[in-house]
């Protein structure tokens, strides 16, 4: 059977968070990646550059796919070349009503708890902000979301944390610029079905993959209000059956980082 497995890199596959890594769930990975039967993508929030580096710096194996930037920008890996897949972009372009990155920048520069993120976070899909974490975010985001539709712009307005900076990060991208329908997109393309895919991820941005529907992995080292979350909404969504939440044990491993992702992987695709 061909199996499609779609993990998040940061905290899901990297094990850089606060919980310890079970030492053999990378090694074990990289074995599993070699078989011809499975076919890896990474959907990431990274931008290319460090998509790449996360791949050197943690011995990660090469994907034949890669959705990076919260899922604005899609990859085909091809001999080790990274190939921008165009198709994708068009298939999100008219979300924006013609609207420029720039153009929406200007359209929340009153809103003070936006902080504009660097420009090499910035893509032409993608207008990123820092947030403090104690901001009043759901009406934050609802008067994003009433500017926007206001200018016939359907967009999602996507939340996470970096544990790093103490802070949180809004995405604004394209409705369809998300990490659930780029790995739709690449089921489509690449021809494989719900029940031969696998998603992974930790955080809020990982939340609507988790959530909508595809066979999902949340891993031990998500926190508490995540799989608070993301359970909520699975249950409100009639997906819950499809959301495996690890706990650790499998292997001996602690279910955090790769281990939660095989772990997951094996309970939905055994054999």
């Amino acid at each position: 059977m061909k199996v499609l497995l779609c993990c998040d890199l940061d905290r899901t596959l990297l094990p850089n968070g606060v919980p310890e890594e079970s030492p053999q769930a990378r090694p074990l990975l990289r074995r599993i990646a070699r078989r011809a039967e499975l076919t890896l993508a990474y959907v990431s929030g990274r931008r290319l550059e460090l998509l790449q580096a996360a791949i050197r710096d943690y011995g990660l194996p090469l994907p034949a796919y890669a959705a990076g930037d919260v899922g604005s920008t899609l990859y085909q890996v091809r001999a080790g070349a990274w190939h921008p897949w165009v198709a994708w972009e068009r298939a999100i372009a008219p979300d924006w009503n013609g609207y420029g990155h720039d153009d929406l920048a200007r359209v929340f520069a009153d809103l003070d708890p936006l902080v504009l993120q660097e420009p090499e976070q910035q893509n032409r899909f993608k207008l990123s902000f820092y947030v403090a974490l104690n901001v009043e975010r759901d009406a934050l985001c609802a008067e994003m979301h009433r500017r926007l539709a206001d200018r016939g712009v359907r967009a999602s307005v996507t939340w996470s944390v970096d544990e790093a900076r103490g802070c949180g990060l809004l995405d604004v991208l394209p409705e369809r610029a998300t990490k659930l329908h780029a790995v739709r997109f690449l089921m489509e393309r690449a021809g494989y079905d719900e029940a031969s895919t696998v998603f992974a991820g930790d955080s809020g941005n990982d939340l609507a993959a988790l959530t909508g529907g595809l066979q999902a992995v949340l891993v031990a080292n998500a926190a508490p209000d995540v799989r608070r979350e993301a359970l909520r909404i699975a249950q409100a969504a009639g997906t819950a059956d499809r959301l495996y939440l690890a706990r650790g044990g499998f292997l001996g491993m602690n279910g955090c980082y790769g281990a939660g992702v095989l772990e997951g992987l094996v309970h939905f695709l055994p054999a």
